[in-house]
């Protein structure tokens, strides 16, 4: 967000992580690049720049190793210093920006939303965490300590075994077992878990899936789960259904970012005005900031007062609130990159403040 150079390009093309597909995306990047180097040179970018970032462009799509695993989006960002390769999870729109500092707003949407995740499998018969990562295939991840059943749990041949004569038996002697079982589960998790911040998705039937969450330590335990038996799905059906579950999560954190904003709009503690919010992120005001990811007003926002200057979109403007982000970002406040009807008031962006501004 902080580099500056006159012949700065930024790519996004939508991509797919089935190899076979990946050909659309190597051919939708080859032609943004010959838009690119093509809006460098309208624009009487130095002499070397151009062919400088056109070498870069053109090593990456050629490289068949780098086709080879793709998520479900690319963004590249070049400069005649070399270009920087993200892989992102989320789906993003064919988009070329050239200017003089990179167009870093769409990116935002991965960070916004990760798409990462832990499903972990509980069921009677087994149990096993697995990872939901950003950009690669789920894996099953090795937890020590992790019981394998819960009669193993409860050093049982079975759930199905008598308890000696006085003790609980039946259902209600299966039910503490299966808390007893679910206890050790979390016991281990911890070790694993500890200090993370991603949404754990339960996988599970009841009445296990009520025990574990009762006794859960992990405060990111997300709301919705995956029904039904984890022992039949793979770790890569799991990760589709937590996908499901971790959208869900995001609706809700939407929603409550929403009602905070209108509560706070009548104390003059939020905008969905522009130029007021340049202001505010120009003046270090703004404590979180909704971005629409796809409109882009193309313009200047001058460094000293955020005043907001709209321009054509060429290779002279950058994108206003793109440049909003980056203070807000650099002052240490918080931005939402999300869909167009997510923001509050259905402008390109909107905010809330830190104090009345």
């Amino acid at each position: 967000m902080t580099a500056r150079d006159p012949a700065s390009v930024s790519i996004y093309v939508p991509t797919s992580p089935v190899t076979q597909q990946a050909q659309a995306g190597r051919i939708e990047l080859k032609n943004l690049a010959a838009e690119a180097v093509r809006q460098l040179e309208e624009a009487g970018a130095d002499r070397g720049a151009p062919a400088d970032v056109r070498e870069s462009l053109d090593d990456l799509v050629e490289d068949d190793d780098f086709w080879a695993e793709q998520a479900r989006s690319l963004a590249v960002f070049a400069s005649p210093g070399g270009a920087t390769v993200f892989r992102l999870p989320n789906q993003l729109t064919s988009a070329v920006e050239v200017g003089d500092r990179f167009y870093v707003k769409p990116l935002l949407r991965a960070v916004t939303f990760p798409q990462a995740a832990f499903v972990l499998a509980l069921a009677a018969g087994s149990v096993r965490l697995v990872e939901v990562t950003r950009d690669g295939p789920p894996f099953t991840v090795d937890v020590p300590g992790l019981p394998a059943d819960a009669a193993s749990a409860a050093g049982k041949a079975s759930l199905a075994d008598r308890a000696p004569v006085g003790r609980i038996q039946g259902s209600e002697g299966q039910k503490v077992r299966l808390r007893q079982y679910a206890r050790k589960v979390d016991q281990a998790l911890r070790g694993v878990l500890a200090g993370l911040e991603l949404p754990l998705v339960l996988a599970a039937t009841e009445p296990l899936s009520g025990i574990f969450r009762s006794v859960n330590s992990y405060p990111y335990l997300a709301g919705p789960g995956i029904p039904g038996n984890p022992e039949t799905a793979t770790d890569a059906e799991l990760a589709a259904m937590a996908r499901t579950a971790l959208d869900e999560v995001y609706a809700q954190e939407l929603a409550e970012l929403r009602d905070l904003f209108e509560k706070r709009f009548d104390q003059g503690r939020s905008s969905g005005d522009l130029a007021t919010i340049a202001r505010a992120a120009t003046f270090g005001v703004v404590d979180t900031l909704i971005a629409d990811i796809d409109q882009k007003v193309p313009g200047y926002v001058d460094e000293e007062s955020g005043a907001v200057t709209l321009a054509e979109d060429d290779a002279a403007s950058y994108g206003v609130v793109d440049e909003i982000a980056r203070r807000v970002l650099l002052a240490g406040g918080r931005v939402l990159a999300v869909r167009a009807d997510d923001v509050p008031q259905g402008g390109p962006v909107a905010a809330v403040f830190r104090y009345a501004f």
